[in-house]
């Protein structure tokens, strides 16, 4: 009835390269902070982050999905952000969906932009791109030159 293959069985239960397998995992991994926890300080993710619960502080990190009943107070940096819950301060995307159920106090800085009906944003927009078309406006005599709204 028994024989030697459970003997044979590795001692260890983990793989053999453990080291390859955790970082094949890392290139996907992403953080949740459930609706039950609150942070108090800055937040720097190299990962997806997605936020349920209450940060009082600034938040950097390459996506970020922010749910309905989540605060945010402090700056957010994001390669894109998908924003529902409550947000006191700057935000800086490349890529930026605001939902409907999204209510934001603070400039707004992107360069694509989304949002929905409903949404509400007290602050002012500007297309991060935009410092560079200012200085294209300015004549070589240092006088603005008249630029004509498509």
């Amino acid at each position: 009835m028994f024989s030697k293959k459970s003997a044979e069985l590795p001692s260890s239960p983990l793989p053999a390269n453990p080291g390859r397998t955790m970082a094949s995992k890392s290139n996907s991994t992403f953080s949740v902070l459930g609706s039950d926890l609150s942070i108090t300080g800055d937040i720097k993710a190299s990962a997806d982050l997605h936020i349920d619960g209450n940060v009082d502080g600034d938040i950097a990190c390459s996506n970020l999905v922010q749910g309905e009943t989540s605060t945010v107070s402090g700056s957010v940096e994001a390669e894109n952000a998908r924003l529902a819950g409550t947000v006191r301060g700057s935000i800086t995307a490349r890529e930026l969906v605001i939902l409907k159920t999204a209510k934001i106090t603070g400039d707004v800085f992107y360069d694509a932009l989304t949002i929905e009906q409903g949404a509400q944003v007290e602050g002012r927009f500007a297309h991060r791109e935009s410092k560079a078309s200012d200085q294209k406006a300015t004549a070589p005599t240092g006088k603005p030159e008249l630029v004509a709204a498509g």
